[in-house]
């Protein structure tokens, strides 16, 4: 089968007359989503007027002015006169409704329901407040995303604090950075964490992290079994009784989260959600992926990279689920889950169903709850994805490309269209992109640019240019100004799309952004290694991109020990997540006149004589 000419999937009349996407357009007598892609980028005050009523997005002032753009098409106010919280538009489904499902210790389907999720979230709120913490202080995340992380989320947001998002499998050192840049007040973390068989230490993580935030401590297990700094305390110390709590309205605008994605020149860009940016989220969830009341919905994922909080969003406008594994999703234990919770939406990056078609670990179970997969981080590989609906008895995938500073997606698919295996078939809507050469003309193939406004693109950074970031020096088009991404898209002669990969040196190594300077920083300093470059190139299958090291070098040198010390600096300074395909010895690297490594003459290198 030919993914770009053969679908895998063809949607039912039922589907298609019940889904989301087609009761809207019905109210519009718009019969097909090209035309109503159009009409959500052309009409877009109305567009998002009508989608914020559809997802009942709770207000204390509602807004005289959907978007202003007064101020420019690069600074939008949007909701302009209100005011609001947006952690109550998480809480209008049926208290009874089930908002988390996870497993206990003992591996028992636990159920925490909208009201109970609510009254934990406002006993942490009023337990910041009982700290001296305030709106506006910035207060991390670093733990697994279980349902008390959930929780930590909604209530930072409720009592005015700004998230700041830290995976917990970062280093020392990463975290640092990201907590600098902050300047974070308190930190929310475990004294350890399960990965597999292991037990990870993670509070001793965060102290070398930061020695100036107070560390609220939760138990991996029962209690907290290790020494505190006498600045820290235990979560049990820290949560107080009182679950009355009224959220803090505040202007759309104002910062409620603070995620991170490197740049090319290795220093992390703190990117700004606003209230605004979850409308975004739940906007993409109902058109694309469908997501209705009582959907379950698992992705593993964590609240350091941007669907973990795209998860809590989606979820909860929406009515629906978040089902939350604890251990490793590659094992046959998570698909056991996924069974017995019943998800309907299982959210996936190409890397890990590569793992699954590998070991076969997740045949002959029974996901017929499933109602369609979703696909992100990187790109995907239409053998593997094609595998993956097979393990449901053919459900389709809706693929899912973005980033941080879209608040979701630019490209995605919906229910209602032919499915292609890692294939786009629309641009998400209320989101209007173009395809452009390197002159700037619109092309088949080229660099993907944002044409603004839409809710949910980023408008200001904590620690950079926003302007000269996403705006200098981009042409217009047609008189429209464009907003830089960086990933390179084919639009395909039937309409569909495919992309390959990022125009600039920034990597998407197993669903994580990374660039090339902060590998090559982590590998300088190697034994009779004069200086090395990294790259990311897309294997013959179109799969995930493969991390590649060019090391030069005048000796001869054991590759198999080069490779070995590379990939323990990697993982203990960057991510262990992230794994070196090759190691390429040559006598010099290619340079420009400004001695700037070229880092596509390498790529071509590897593709002619490697693949």
């Amino acid at each position: 089968m030919n993914p770009e000419t053969a679908p895998a999937w063809i949607p039912t009349e039922t589907l298609i007359a019940s889904a989301n996407i087609s009761i809207f357009m019905s109210r519009l007598g718009i019969t097909d989503v090209k035309s109503f892609h159009r009409y959500t980028v052309e009409h877009f005050q109305d567009f998002w007027k009508a989608i914020i009523a559809q997802l009942n997005i709770v207000f204390n002032q509602p807004p005289k002015l959907i978007c202003d753009t007064s101020n420019g098409i690069e600074s939008p106010i949007w909701l302009k006169g209100a005011t609001l919280n947006i952690a109550n538009s998480c809480f209008t489904a049926k208290k009874s409704a089930p908002a988390i499902i996870y497993e206990d210790a003992n591996k028992n389907l636990c159920t925490l329901t909208y009201d109970e999720l609510n009254s934990l979230s406002n006993r942490i709120a009023n337990s910041l407040i009982n700290h001296q913490l305030v709106a506006g202080d910035f207060i991390a995340i670093a733990m697994p995303m279980n349902a008390f992380a959930v929780a930590i989320y909604l209530g930072i947001i409720k009592m005015g604090g700004v998230v700041v998002s830290i995976a917990d499998s970062f280093s020392s050192e990463e975290m640092a950075t990201r907590l600098d840049i902050t300047h974070t007040k308190a930190i929310f973390t475990q004294d350890f964490m399960s990965w597999g068989n292991k037990k990870l230490p993670l509070y001793e993580k965060v102290c070398a992290a930061s020695q100036t935030a107070n560390i609220i401590v939760l138990p991996n297990d029962a209690d907290v079994q290790l020494p505190l700094r006498d600045s820290d305390i235990t979560w049990k110390q820290f949560l107080v009784d009182n679950d009355a709590f009224t959220a803090l309205a505040s202007p759309p605008m104002t910062p409620c989260n603070i995620l991170f994605s490197s740049g090319t020149t290795g220093v992390p860009k703190a990117i700004i959600w606003n209230h605004t940016t979850p409308i975004k989220i739940a906007s993409d969830a109902y058109f694309h992926q469908n997501i209705a009341a009582h959907d379950v919905l698992a992705f593993p994922t964590n609240l350091g990279w941007m669907m973990g909080p795209w998860l809590i969003f989606a979820a909860l406008i929406n009515h629906g689920c978040i089902a939350l594994y604890s251990g490793a999703p590659r094992d046959r234990t998570f698909g056991e889950f996924v069974q017995r919770a019943k998800v309907t939406m299982l959210g996936v990056v190409p890397t890990l169903v590569a793992t699954w078609r590998q070991s076969r670990c997740m045949e002959n179970l029974d996901w017929s709850a499933i109602k369609v997969f979703t696909s992100t981080g990187e790109c995907s590989n239409p053998e593997d994805m094609l595998y993956l609906m097979s393990l449901a008895g053919c459900k389709p995938i809706i693929e899912y490309c973005g980033g941080t500073e879209i608040g979701g997606a630019y490209i995605s698919s919906t229910v209602i269209e032919n499915n292609y295996p890692s294939l786009f078939t629309t641009p998400t809507m209320g989101l209007a992109i173009s395809i452009i050469d390197e002159e700037g003309r619109p092309a088949s193939v080229g660099e993907v640019a944002i044409i603004p406004p839409s809710i949910g693109l980023s408008t200001a950074l904590l620690n950079a240019d926003h302007h000269e970031i996403y705006f200098a020096h981009m042409p217009t088009l047609d008189g429209k100004i464009l907003r830089r991404h960086g990933d390179q898209l084919k639009q395909l002669p039937d309409g569909h799309y495919a992309i390959l990969g990022r125009v600039d040196d920034t990597m998407n190594l197993d669903g994580i952004k990374i660039s090339a300077v902060e590998i090559e920083r982590v590998l300088s300093g190697l034994p009779h290694i004069i200086e090395v470059a990294a790259i990311a190139v897309a294997p013959p299958d179109n799969g995930p991109s493969l991390l590649v090291i060019y090391a030069a070098t005048t000796e001869n040198l054991d590759k198999t020990l080069v490779l070995s010390d590379m990939q323990k600096r990697i993982s203990k300074h960057l991510n262990p997540l992230f794994k070196i395909h090759d190691v390429v010895f040559v006598n010099e690297l290619p340079k420009t006149a400004s001695n700037k490594i070229m880092r596509r003459v390498l790529r071509s290198h590897f593709d002619h004589n490697q693949i």
